[in-house]
């Protein structure tokens, strides 16, 4: 769950000798295009996108610089920042023992019934940014001491990503990026993505086409979900991590354990394994509780049980899965004497 505004220091100024954290020998894949020119090319594309908007799988077709008529995430030409800060509720291979940086974007391409952000995700609560406040976010993140920039519910604010990553590559960032979407992206925008992105973390919500279509009102989310994850897992392969056990490149799934079996969970492992690997890293997810529109539907307006959620552990070992995240390890857990 994201924290309060007021619990982060999304406004902190911090001097740009600081922000430069010394390196430790990783260096994130966007450098190398920003170096090139070629990542302030994929920005100026992308920004041309935003004229005829084809940037997440609803394909709008919207001048979202001129009106926000007719666009599903109610976005225009500014991403909406809800909040930003160190995040230690993460996988641990994101958290480590400093945190996660995230940014909390407002609005979503998708409509999720249960959603437990509704109040981002459906109303859109958050401040605009421009381009370089964006990029202050970023880099003070990094002066904070987090593993990495971690862009959550990012698939309508790709062009306001890459303007604002130029800037912030220029002034010294050098974390991973973690692209954490709902998993509902467009071939065009993952395009843009290819050498940008060091770890895509989407969800994989659903495997059936009518479940998806009844919860989330996305018809066509399995097809575009699966070629988006194959996609993915073709420009960064499998999850690695360096030696202190965090995440440096590569891909992590989530899904999220729906009650009644709602998620088509055993067709969800059964893709992961046989059709993108089986050293995929899953996070089968159980912190599903009824939220926002929940209620009206009887089949979701519950808890799941325990025994719902070891039957989705069991699909995951079933499908031959091999990395199967276990949340909340005590290694970086202080212990008092």
């Amino acid at each position: 769950m994201p924290i309060r505004r007021d619990q982060f220091y999304i406004e902190m100024k911090v001097s740009r000798t600081v922000r430069r954290l010394p390196g430790n020998g990783f260096e994130p894949a966007y450098l190398v295009l920003h170096r090139s020119g070629e990542l302030a090319e994929r920005a100026r594309i992308a920004d041309r996108h935003l004229e005829d908007c084809d940037l997440c799988a609803r394909y709008c077709h919207v001048n979202r610089k001129q009106t926000l008529d007719g666009v599903v995430c109610r976005t225009g030409e500014l991403a909406v920042v809800n909040s930003a800060g160190p995040h230690h509720g993460e996988e641990d291979c994101l958290r480590g023992w400093r945190g996660s940086g995230t940014i909390f974007f407002a609005w979503c391409n998708m409509r999720c019934v249960f959603c437990q952000n509704w109040d981002i995700s459906w109303k859109g609560r958050g401040e605009e940014r421009t381009a370089a406040e964006l990029a202050d976010i970023m880099l003070n993140l990094q002066a904070m001491g987090s593993h990495n920039i971690n862009l959550v519910s990012p698939s309508h604010v790709v062009a306001q990503i890459l303007a604002a990553l130029v800037i912030a590559a220029d002034e010294g960032l050098r974390l991973p990026l973690v692209y954490n979407s709902g998993g509902y992206d467009s071939p065009e925008a993952l395009k843009l993505l290819d050498g940008v992105v060091d770890i895509y973390m989407p969800d994989t919500k659903y495997g059936d086409p009518e479940l998806a279509k009844k919860y989330s009102h996305t018809p066509d989310y399995v097809r575009v979900n699966q070629a988006a994850v194959r996609e993915m897992q073709a420009q960064v392969g499998d999850l690695r991590l360096n030696a202190d056990g965090i995440a440096e490149r590569g891909l992590l799934v989530r899904h999220l354990v729906l009650p009644g079996g709602n998620a088509g969970t055993e067709q969800v492992m059964q893709f992961l394994a046989r059709e993108i690997s089986p050293d995929t890293y899953v996070n089968v997810m159980d912190q599903y509780r009824p939220a926002y529109r929940a209620g009206e539907y009887p089949e979701l307006d519950r808890m799941i049980t325990a025994a719902e959620y070891e039957a989705a552990l069991e699909a995951a070992r079933k499908a031959g899965l091999r990395r199967i995240d276990r949340r909340c390890s005590d290694r970086w857990v202080v212990k008092w004497p």
